[in-house]
Formats: structure tokens, C-alpha cells, sequence
């Protein structure tokens, strides 16, 4: 355990570099797309609870789990990034973000066990919105490209930083680290409704 849990916190040390790595090998308009892409989802609340929700919820579930939820939202993600780009128009796009917080949170609260094509349909549903959004606000003068590989990478390491945040917790004791998961679950949700309200 110990091992894996080493080698989880090296994998986040060497995601966290990557974006200075990036930077330090691109041109001015890729670099300029790129921190935009990547500052966009840390820079909301609602993308940041969400995605770090995520990154729990697929710890809780654990198994294969730990990879496919995480990978199936930035895969979705990424496809709802393209839809905002082109301009197709997506329906209550910032009340869906705002529920995705309410429902990721609620799953990790209560330690829904779902099956796994379940788990990434849930991700995948609201991840469509996530990306959405991104698209639709990239700054005109921005490279495209850059700019998703940005915001796909930053949510890539707030799934990481749930995963993390998941086994950190759940070694803090057989019983209290669960309890501890399922209130901040309960807290992600809360603030959730908070931002529901805020939408209306």
C-alpha cells in the first residue's frame, strides 16, 4: 500500500511540473492558449468541486474505476470543448455544472456503489457540459489547440488530486477515513446548491 501510495504522490509531483515543461517549448500563441486552457477550470469553484469529486468518487469505487471515470470525463470533456468551440448550441449549460457538484458531491456522501458503465455514464453526462463551457469561453486570439490540451491537463490533475485526496483520507483510520470522505462529499454537495442557486 505504502508503495502504490508513493508512487501516486510521484506521478502528482511530475503532472505538476509538466505545465512549466510545456510552456518552456512553445510559441508565444500556444503558450497564451495553453495557460488560458489550463488556468479555466482551476479558476471556478464549480469546475474545481466537481472535478475533484470526480477523482473520489472514482477512488470509493475503486478497481478499474480509478482510471475509466476519470478518463471517460476528459475524454467527454474534451468532445463538449469542441461542441462550445463551434458554437452548437447546449441547453442550461451552467445549471448542469452547478448539479454536477450537487451529484458527484451526493455520490461521494453517501459511497454509491455504482457499476462502472454507470459511474462513466454519470461522469461522461456531466463532463459534456464542463467541456462546453470551456469551448465557448476560449479567448478568440488563443490557439485552439493549446487551449484544450490546457484545460484537459488541469482536469486531468484535479482528478489526480481527488484520487489522492480519496486514499489519503480513507488511510486515516478503517472507519473515521470513510466518514471523513462522505462529509466532505456532503460539504462538495452543499456548495453545489449553493451554486444551483446562484444559476437561477
Amino acid at each position: 500500500m505504502k508503495t502504490r501510495l508513493s508512487l501516486t504522490a510521484g506521478l502528482a509531483g511530475a503532472l505538476a511540473l509538466t505545465p512549466g515543461l510545456a510552456l518552456a517549448h512553445t510559441g508565444v500563441g500556444d503558450a497564451h492558449g495553453f495557460v488560458h486552457g489550463f488556468m479555466h477550470p482551476v479558476g471556478g469553484l464549480d469546475h474545481v468541486l466537481a472535478m475533484v469529486a470526480v477523482g473520489i468518487f472514482a477512488w470509493q469505487l475503486g478497481g478499474r474505476a480509478l482510471w475509466a471515470v476519470p478518463v471517460t470525463f476528459v475524454a467527454v470533456m474534451a468532445a463538449g470543448g469542441l461542441l462550445g468551440v463551434a458554437g452548437i448550441a447546449l441547453p442550461f449549460v451552467e445549471l448542469a455544472i452547478a448539479l454536477s457538484v450537487v451529484v458527484l458531491g451526493a455520490a461521494v456522501a453517501i459511497g454509491l456503489r455504482a457499476p462502472l458503465g454507470v459511474a462513466m455514464g454519470l461522469a461522461g453526462f456531466f463532463a459534456l457540459f464542463h467541456g462546453y463551457a470551456h469551448g465557448a469561453e476560449m479567448p478568440v486570439d488563443a490557439s485552439g489547440l493549446a487551449y484544450g490540451a490546457g484545460f484537459m491537463l488541469a482536469t486531468a490533475l484535479l482528478h489526480l488530486a481527488g484520487l489522492v485526496a480519496g486514499m489519503l483520507i480513507g488511510r486515516l483510520a478503517d472507519t473515521r477515513g470513510s466518514v471523513v470522505v462522505r462529509v466532505a462529499g456532503g460539504a462538495m454537495s452543499v456548495a453545489g446548491l449553493a451554486i444551483v442557486a446562484g444559476t437561477l
